[in-house]
């Protein structure tokens, strides 16, 4: 990366004239290089690409076509979506429009030696009343279409320092429906846009597999074609059917917000529940009841069919949005009704997911609530508006609810954070309304006065039992194309007598239907009489069961109370700190939604100090029976060929019940206890030499955070509460323990072989001396690792702790937090979610 001096910039934009590509030329010996030479292109594009180039220093070219070239930043750290992250941007040399089909080696030696992915590609323009002349000013505004960059950005140059011979730039996501938090664009974009290689794969590539210099015609096609079909078969996540529709869950009205950080909340979205089941581009939208609305949501379908997941089972809602950008159930309606009951190309719907049911052929109904929605984010990283993930905010109810009333929104949905999907309704969601809206049976209607309308009100019933029940009438919130819908279908449903017992006075003057439609209501109260007072009509509720409507009464919100009784909880454990017992308690009560992710399902081992970190403690992975129903057992084949039971839990309970046994640390397995014989997370300790910087762990946990990118797989930092990091890779299971254990082992002794100085594969002291360890042997059969959020038998109590990239950055030590930082720690959770998780296999090397 060479940059352009700061008083020299390379030719202007709006000069085409100029040679623009003289600074290329020179710069390059194409006798040597596979790089396209420089020509000037056509003039009037706008296209873009992205390339990840590791040539001394790793970075990311940003290149923009203006004038028939190819306008160059070389962006340090790689481009962010975040918009609170600036990302300094190095003005280069122009480059050559055929620079854009460019992806492979650049010899050693050679200017930029080393290797180039297409990482992103698409087209560019500047926002309205802006043109690339800009670029000139220092300040370009524009957006982007491309694979992976999307929406508004800027690029603002700084002003330069004295001597300073670069130009210097910042590169910055401006907020709109594309931003998203932290650095999910560099971490999770591992492979080309154009061949689906890592830069692993491309560097190996040393025959020029895909390269396209010199190619022209059926040449150019057939390495397109073959890129194209590698492409496909790497990227391509799997085949397969959809998932079939089951029943969902279901929400029971209450009259406060559950309290208590067993409850996680969301936003209660305003529109039509849905039960997507994709598979690639196959996707099937199911309503709540089970009908297929597929052509109904045609193009919400297209958005999610061109994610290309897994077969997937997922939750979620439709909305449309009202003039006031909020959801509005009455858009919804409108929408539709213009498309003929359809959505068109040009009517925008959102799809907010919250649940994920089935993944890749796993059941995952029986996980608690928070590890599947941490999947869902994982699975959905790459989706784009229309397609959301809803957010959610554990415990703190009480703040999002005063929030969505203020919106004048509908209230919230709570769920417990350690629940499974039962598929029916029950107290672990519960929902809480501000405003008071039911679904009703629409009876009958009264005959109105006013010309030009067919109907003054609707009369309606609900079921109480098998009895349909008189609820009173709502006569506001109809449009003149809805009175015309509903006299339609009132005609072809009519009927002479009153399908339910009504007296003579409401009746009078009223004509009868079938009872078959639903209507959604909302009202002030509902009087004494348990008639709608103050009604007004939303829409028609086709996805919905005349048979299946019912009161809704708000009952009390449940107590989300752990029952297990902690004795002794004046006990110190901890010494140095006076921590006791039941500070330890409080704190795995508190963080229970962040570590059941990772420890639910899965065999564990605990480190129990009954008396106190300071006297005797031990590793436990069996139980007679004495921790109690909450913790369960699966045997397991000893190496003997016996089995023993080894413990694991599934809720906060079981977690609880463990440290009223005395249990401090929490380790787990590699593998869930439903398939134990096939690993589904590998990790990487880093363990350093006494004295070794903490600097060099966080630089030794970026080389293999580096080397594994170039591998394509995503990867996750954790401080170990101890002394150095992990490495953390999440695996699709379906490889076995040898296979796992062997590609550990490789990678950590190929990191230390290539910089023996700094590294070391073995567990020996003597050779550790001024080294850091890297510690493969976690990734073998039976062996643990200290789980994300466990505490730490140490002095002052600290906890391990997932951490971002970003962060890990600044971090001057493997131990910040202590049991007493829940609060902290689950307020940073927000800037975590799908940490831990991503939707890989270990690759074949």
């Amino acid at each position: 990366m060479a940059a352009v001096p700061a008083n020299g910039r390379s030719g202007k934009a709006g000069n085409p004239g100029a040679d623009l590509l003289a600074e290329y030329n020179r710069k390059r010996d194409f006798a040597r290089t596979a790089e396209p030479a420089g020509r000037s292109g056509r003039t009037g594009g706008n296209s873009f690409i992205v390339q990840k180039h590791a040539a001394r220093r790793l970075h990311w070219d940003f290149r923009l076509e203006v004038d028939g070239v190819l306008k160059s930043w070389a962006v340090t750290r790689g481009p962010s979506a975040d918009p609170e992250d600036k990302r300094l941007a190095v003005r280069t040399e122009d480059h050559p429009l055929s620079y854009s089909e460019f992806e492979g080696g650049i010899p050693k030696g050679e200017y930029g030696g080393g290797t180039v992915m297409l990482w992103d590609r698409g087209t560019w323009a500047p926002i309205a009343g802006k043109s690339a002349k800009d670029i000139e000013d220092g300040h370009l505004h524009f957006t982007l279409d491309g694979e992976r960059m999307k929406g508004e950005w800027l690029l603002v140059r700084m002003k330069p320092r004295p001597g300073e011979k670069r130009e210097n730039w910042l590169l910055r996501k401006v907020k709109d429906a594309h931003a998203q938090t932290g650095d999910v664009l560099v971490e999770q974009g591992l492979s080309s846009v154009l061949t689906g290689r890592t830069m692993a794969e491309i560097e190996a590539d040393k025959g020029g597999t895909h390269s396209l210099k010199g190619k022209k015609g059926d040449a150019f096609a057939k390495v397109m074609e073959t890129a194209s079909a590698r492409n496909a078969q790497s990227v391509r996540k799997t085949t397969g059917s959809p998932p079939k529709f089951r029943a969902v869950q279901l929400a029971t009205l209450v009259d406060t917000v559950p309290t208590g950080n067993l409850w996680m909340h969301e936003i209660k979205f305003d529109g039509y529940r849905a039960l997507v089941a994709a598979a690639g581009a196959k996707v099937v939208v199911h309503t709540r009841s089970g009908l297929d609305w597929t052509d109904k949501f045609a193009p919400l379908a297209a958005h999610i069919a061109a994610l290309d997941l897994p077969p997937c089972l997922i939750d979620g809602e439709i909305i449309a949005r009202g003039v006031d950008g909020n959801p509005d159930f009455s858009s919804l309606q409108a929408v539709l009704k213009r498309g003929k009951g359809s959505q068109s190309e040009d009517q925008p719907l959102e799809f907010h997911a919250f649940d994920l049911l089935e993944l890749d052929g796993e059941d995952l109904a029986a996980m608690p609530n928070i590890e599947r929605k941490e999947r869902l984010e994982a699975l959905l990283a790459d989706a784009a508006p229309p397609v959301f993930v809803a957010d959610h905010v554990i415990g703190a109810g009480e703040k999002l609810y005063d929030a969505m009333c203020a919106a004048g929104q509908e209230g919230i949905i709570a769920k417990r954070v350690d629940a499974p999907y039962r598929g029916r309704r029950t107290k672990e969601w519960v929902k809480v309304k501000y405003t008071r809206r039911q679904e009703f049976v629409i009876v009958g209607w009264a005959k109105s006065s006013a010309k030009g309308r067919p109907f003054s009100s609707l009369l309606l019933g609900q079921y109480e039992g098998k009895t349909l029940v008189y609820r009173g009438k709502v006569g506001t919130g109809f449009d003149a194309e809805g009175l015309a819908d509903m006299a339609v279908r009132f005609e072809k449903l009519a009927r002479k007598t009153p399908p339910l017992e009504i007296e003579r006075a409401e009746a009078r003057g009223a004509s009868w239907v079938t009872p078959k439609l639903v209507a959604e209501v909302a009202f002030a109260e509902l009087t004494g009489e348990g008639r709608v007072r103050h009604g007004s009509f939303l829409g028609l509720r086709t996805d919905k069961k005349a048979r299946a409507v019912t009161p809704e009464k708000a009952q009390g919100a449940p107590q989300a109370a752990i029952a297990v009784k902690i004795s002794n909880r004046e006990r110190v454990i901890f010494p140095e700190s006076g921590g006791t017992k039941g500070d330890l308690a409080d704190y795995y009560a508190a963080v229970a939604p962040l570590i059941l992710p990772f420890v639910a399902n899965r065999p564990i081992s605990l480190v129990r100090c009954p008396q106190g970190r300071a006297k005797k403690c031990f590793f436990q992975k069996h139980d007679s029976g004495t921790f109690g129903d909450h913790v369960h057992h699966v045997p397991i084949r000893e190496k003997d060929g016996g089995a023993e039971d080894y413990l694991y839990l599934n809720d906060a309970e079981g977690l609880l019940s463990c440290v009223q046994m005395g249990t401090i640390e929490f380790h787990g397995w590699a593998a869930r206890a439903d398939d134990v014989e096939h690993p589904d997370r590998m990790i990487f300790d880093l363990d350093p030499d006494e004295g070794l910087d903490f600097k060099e762990c966080v630089r030794a946990a970026g080389d293999i955070r580096a080397r594994l990118a170039d591998l394509g797989l995503v990867t996750f930092a954790m401080l170990s509460g101890g002394k150095g990091i992990h490495v953390v890779v999440p695996l699709k299971r379906g490889h076995d323990w040898d296979t796992h254990k062997d590609f550990s082992r490789r990678f950590a002794e190929a990191m230390s072989l290539s910089e023996p100085d700094r590294y070391v594969a073995t567990m020996s002291k003597a050779k550790r001396k001024g080294r850091i360890f890297i510690d493969w042997l976690r990734n073998q059969r039976g062996a643990t690792a200290v789980l994300p959020y466990s505490a730490r038998s140490r002095e002052g109590a600290p906890v391990a702790v997932p951490i971002s990239w970003d962060e890990l950055d600044a971090t001057k030590t493997a131990h910040p937090f202590s049991i007493g930082d829940a609060p902290e720690l689950i307020r940073r959770s927000d800037t975590l979610h799908g940490w831990g998780f991503a939707d890989q296999r270990l690759p074949e090397i």
